[in-house]
């Protein structure tokens, strides 16, 4: 009799570390979940410690394990997919982690990027495809490297940087693989997007020994085995993917044109432009989606800093819901916002503003405004930046964009996809299974052990979609979209 496929795939995210357990029919067999903690030190400041997001990965292993019943050495192979952009900074002999981890929505080296912006912006864009921003891992290490003690030991080869993959990588291998992947190093602004490789003139710039740099290895092969001390098994680790880029795989958008949006603690929209590298016009990001030999696929994507976020913030900041989940149940009992608009720009405004000095807005509260009509705002805050993203798309690809694939936490607030498909005009896809960037690090896992032998094949794993159209009126929907400029204008530049 055949073994079954059991393949673990690691999410690990900004608000907790995930586990699943994939079998070889490309299903969820089973998931864990262990939230993990953001410090907010400062105005701006966000920081996680790397151990806990070690520790809340493992325990997460551990319990899909338990929950799923079986052993660690039936495990075919593990996939790893993560938040990206966030910087962590150990030491290589104890394995022990040197500074906080600085997390993707910091805002701490926005003074610098402001000053060297002018002069190095082009640069930047043309080497990387990014923007010379706070979001990306450069200026946070370059950051962590002011430090004298922290240089000095950077530079006698003492310590180790690597985004959250690599953090995990180094850890599941007991310190024996320092490795990252395409798709994570295109997000640090020091890879040169055309040659795949770390560019030596941004590294001199931002005074970045290469030696603290990991490997880039491309997809499709096995980086390596797992411990037997830290799994109880050695496994073969088949990939690491930043969780977009996964997400984008396991929709199946393997060809030129295909889209899909993320909603999550951000919202991140991609649309492959396979081995052609699209230079926007509207301030997108060119990244690499995957990179299989020597053939790069290109994506370009929007970021938009604050999604799932600001629903957090109603609850957790203003105590005006009990959980995320009643947001929907609060914003249902409204037909529209009553005039409301909330833009979240919690941590300044992403694609396609790129402003870090922005700062979030209520406006057009009046004494009728409540509790519902700010829930509603919320969601349409959401919806509207992306929509924002959309046009921006559709202009840089010279083509509109049919049908937007969608996953991620957020889409289980089916009036959020309402709201989407109504504000963007545009259909919604939807698979039934969320777990989209998961699933996409155990796709990538199994290709590369065999399990699947084609992308073609990955394709075909998932089918089921449920569909939202949009259904609004053009004038409701226009009085919305013009509220919603008048409320970005606003909050543009607001520290600046």
């Amino acid at each position: 009799m055949k073994k079954p496929t059991y393949l673990l795939s690691l999410d690990q995210g900004t608000s907790s570390s995930r586990a699943l357990i994939v079998d070889e029919a490309g299903q969820c067999l089973a998931v864990s979940s262990v939230p993990l903690e953001s410090k907010f030190p400062q105005p701006g400041w966000v920081e996680q410690e790397a151990v806990e997001i070690w520790q809340s990965q493992h325990e997460a292993i551990q319990l899909v394990i338990k929950k799923l019943g079986i052993k660690m050495t039936q495990i075919t192979g593990i996939g790893i997919t993560n938040q990206r952009e966030t910087t962590i900074l150990w030491d290589r002999k104890t394995g022990e982690p040197v500074a906080p981890a600085i997390v993707w929505q910091d805002r701490r080296t926005s003074d610098f990027c402001q000053e060297h912006r002018e002069q190095w912006q082009t640069m930047v864009v043309e080497r990387t495809g990014l923007r010379l921003d706070p979001y990306f891992s450069a200026t946070k290490l370059h950051y962590l490297l002011q430090d004298p003690s922290l240089k000095g030991r950077s530079e006698a080869g003492e310590l180790a940087f690597g985004t959250v993959d690599t953090w995990l990588l180094w850890k599941l291998s007991g310190g024996k693989l320092h490795m990252t992947d395409p798709s994570n190093a295109s997000r640090t602004m020091l890879m040169n997007i055309e040659t795949g490789q770390w560019d030596q003139v941004l590294l001199d710039w931002l005074e970045i020994p290469r030696s603290l740099l990991p490997e880039i290895q491309g997809h499709g092969e096995v980086l390596g085995l797992s411990s037997e001390e830290v799994l109880g098994a050695e496994i073969p680790i088949a990939a690491q993917l930043g969780d977009q880029q996964a997400s984008l795989f396991a929709q199946g958008c393997h060809r030129a044109g295909e889209a899909k949006n993320t909603y999550g603690t951000g919202c991140f929209l991609l649309a492959n432009t396979g081995t052609r590298r699209v230079r926007s016009k509207n301030r997108l990001l060119t990244t690499v989606a995957w990179q299989f030999g020597e053939e790069i696929t290109y994506a370009l994507e929007g970021s938009l800093f604050t999604a799932g976020a600001a629903v957090q913030w109603l609850h957790e900041g203003l105590g005006l819901i009990d959980s995320p989940a009643e947001v929907e149940m609060e914003a249902r009992k409204v037909a529209d916002s009553g005039g409301v608009s909330l833009v979240p720009a919690f941590s300044g405004l992403g694609a396609p503003h790129w402003d870090p000095s922005a700062r979030a807005l209520i406006g057009g509260l009046t004494r009728g405004s409540g509790k519902a009509e700010i829930c509603r705002a919320a969601l349409e805050g959401i919806a509207l930046q992306s929509r924002d993203l959309i046009q921006a798309f559709e202009q840089d690809l010279g083509a509109p964009i049919d049908a937007l694939k969608v996953d991620g936490g957020g889409t289980q607030n089916r009036l959020l996809m309402q709201i989407q498909a109504d504000l963007a005009e545009l259909e919604i896809q939807c698979p039934s299974e969320v777990e989209q960037t998961a699933l996409g690090a155990a796709y990538m896992a199994g290709l590369a052990l065999g399990v699947w032998r084609s992308m073609d094949e990955i394709a075909n794993l998932q089918s089921d979609f449920e569909c939202y159209r949009p259904e609004m009126k053009s004038g409701p929907r226009n009085e919305i979209v013009s509220r919603w400029g008048l409320a970005v204008e606003r909050c543009l530049a607001w520290e600046a």
